[in-house]
């Protein structure tokens, strides 16, 4: 359950979007900001939801996600420390596009919309910021309607793959994701379901392309998985 607590603008140091403001700056936008802490697995935004405030994530760890009326979800991304999310609602004062729920217990800053567009007005730097960050998610949903009206179930499960070695351990042409993804997690980032998921692991690893090893998932041959993910499925 969330808890408010008193501003802190030293937490907001670490925000990327405010980085360079001077701590009197910081002072005045935590006291602007409604804080709490929240618990991993809780429900943070509803999309439809009547909320328009900047959520800025001062500690724990956060997915956007949606859910189709059917109940199958879809993630979009999954949000560290020192981001934040909600510019859309904020910036248009339309309902939420994505619900979002704690991965990691936190603590969250609220900025009401009116606040966020006056600090815009103000700060050309955070202004850029959230160009660029705008940016980024239009061409990052554009590559995820492309991969899902062209690359097979299997494809997208590779792809997914390769980023979590790059941000894991590696050697060569070993990497070693740890811990071991979920099938329900990856089910959710490419768009398929639990079942697909460990049809298409179990495949791999039976082609001694990945292992289960000590709750990590490892990567045998990366130059392979590269292979298979750029050609269709055969099955």
């Amino acid at each position: 359950m969330s808890r408010p607590m008193q501003p802190s603008s030293l937490a907001l140091r670490g925000i990327d979007l405010l980085q360079g403001l001077s701590a009197q700056r910081l002072d005045e936008i935590s006291r602007q900001c409604a804080w709490r802490h929240f618990d991993a697995s809780q429900a943070l935004i509803a999309r439809e939801q009547g909320d328009r405030d900047l959520h800025l994530i001062a500690a724990g760890a956060v997915r956007v996600t949606s859910y189709s009326s059917g109940g199958r979800e879809t993630s979009f991304r999954d949000l560290a420390a020192g981001t934040c999310f909600g510019e859309l609602s904020a910036l248009d004062g339309l309902p939420r596009s994505a619900d979002v729920v704690a991965l990691k217990s936190g603590l969250l800053a609220s900025l009401p919309a009116a606040h966020f567009r006056t600090l815009l007005q103000q700060e050309w730097t955070v202004t850029e910021r959230v160009l660029l960050k705008l940016t980024d998610m239009a061409r990052g949903m554009i590559d995820r309607v492309v991969d899902l009206s062209t690359l097979s179930v299997q494809q997208r499960v590779c792809l997914e793959l390769l980023k979590l070695a790059q941000s894991g351990e590696g050697i060569g042409n070993v990497a070693r994701i740890d811990p071991a993804p979920r099938h329900a997690d990856l089910a959710h980032m490419v768009s398929s379901y639990r079942e697909q998921i460990t049809r298409e692991l179990s495949a791999l690893a039976r082609a001694g392309v990945v292992e289960k090893e000590d709750g990590a998932l490892v990567v045998r041959d990366l130059d392979r998985l590269k292979r298979i993910a750029a050609r269709p499925s055969a099955h």
